[in-house]
């Protein structure tokens, strides 16, 4: 099988069925609209949406063959490390992910361009530690590679992604393409994604690498305004047709049913997003009231958007996240855990701190 040669992009899209396409993209923008005007009406989004993106690192790593849960990943990061080194490799992985996915964020909220510097960084980002570390993070690929059973050879390879030798003028076609201003985004956004996938840079995360830059996309194209919007789990439930119709496109020049696809993903997606934004806007106000009224402390917001931040927290996080005097975070402390707001899984012993549940919270992430 030979190395597959990409299409330059812009592509001709003359031959879709334009009917369909166009109401499936009117859908997926009406959809993407009032997800948006729900971000647009909570004050802090990376922080308020904080657990969301941790589920969403947890199934775009899913698809990849990773095996995890917000639980585990949560208690992970309170010192509850689960004994099997496969599993603390898993957990590391999707840490590696929202890693990536918020110093991206952070790249583009300072005006810095979207271009390839910004791509590899984020790859970098999620191959620097763990199983990836030795996989030559951030660095386009200089060695054909091709995908296939586990330890194929090439003749029986399903895919072989472009020579290295092309790689950099696909990746500058493709940047050069997401910069353009006359496309219809949503369109653009589903060949981008596609693109970037059939170009299959680097060694290894490149289905990780672009689905971070789908919200990271919409992003920069201000379709919404904070780059979260949590796509992989329609990826993740629809895994055979997320993987066939990206195949279609290198195996019969196919960009329909990946297009009607991805609308369709953004669509759904968007929908659930909104859903579970506003759950957590709703629990946001129904515990505003009751944390004034239990702690009768003029820092009540700091407390509340102290546990809004993770479900999970060691003492000593809450702490720092709501920035209180140590004294006055372990009396409001002890008044939250006797309303049952926040419950002991872990007991202060020796140098394990106790770690505390935000029960609420946690039901509804997971």
């Amino acid at each position: 099988m030979e190395p597959y040669v990409p299409d330059v992009l812009p592509i001709n899209l003359d031959n879709l069925r334009w009917q369909l396409v166009t109401k499936k993209v009117s859908e997926a923008s009406a959809d993407l609209a009032y997800y948006n005007g729900i971000l647009e009406a909570i004050i802090n989004p990376s922080i308020f949406l904080a657990p969301l993106e941790t589920k969403e690192a947890v199934l775009s790593s899913r698809i990849e063959g990773t095996v995890t849960t917000v639980d585990e990943v949560l208690k992970y990061e309170v010192d509850l490390i689960p004994e099997s080194k496969k599993k603390q490799d898993d957990i590391i992985e999707v840490l590696n992910y929202r890693k990536a996915t918020r110093a991206a964020k952070e790249w583009l909220k300072k005006g810095l361009k979207f271009n390839l510097t910004l791509i590899c960084a984020i790859q970098n980002e999620l191959m620097e530690e763990g199983r990836g570390k030795d996989k030559h993070p951030g660095e386009i690929r200089k060695e054909q590679v091709w995908i296939g059973p586990k330890d194929c050879p090439i003749e029986k390879a399903t895919y072989v992604p472009p020579e290295p030798l092309g790689l950099k003028t696909h990746l500058h076609n493709l940047v050069d393409f997401m910069n353009l201003s006359n496309q219809e985004i949503l369109i653009q956004a589903a060949i981008m994604h596609a693109q970037f996938e059939i170009i299959h840079p680097f060694y290894d995360g490149n289905g990780r690498t672009g689905r971070i830059l789908i919200p990271l996309f919409l992003y920069c194209k201000k379709r919404i305004s904070s780059p979260s919007f949590y796509i992989s789990e329609y990826f993740d439930e629809n895994r055979d047709d997320y993987i066939g119709n990206l195949r279609k496109i290198s195996d019969a020049k196919d960009w329909e049913h990946w297009i009607l696809f991805f609308l369709q993903a953004v669509s759904i997606q968007a929908k659930r997003n909104s859903e579970k934004a506003n759950q957590v806007l709703d629990l946001y106000e129904e515990m505003r009231t009751k944390i004034v009224s239990i702690t009768k402390s003029p820092h009540a917001i700091k407390v509340l958007d102290a546990l809004f931040i993770t479900p999970i927290m060691r003492r000593s996080d809450f702490i720092r996240f709501s920035e209180l005097e140590p004294k006055s975070a372990h009396r409001i402390l002890g008044k939250l855990k006797s309303e049952k707001i926040l419950a002991t899984i872990q007991e202060h012993s020796g140098r394990s701190s106790e770690v505390l549940v935000f029960d609420a919270l946690y039901r509804l992430i997971r």
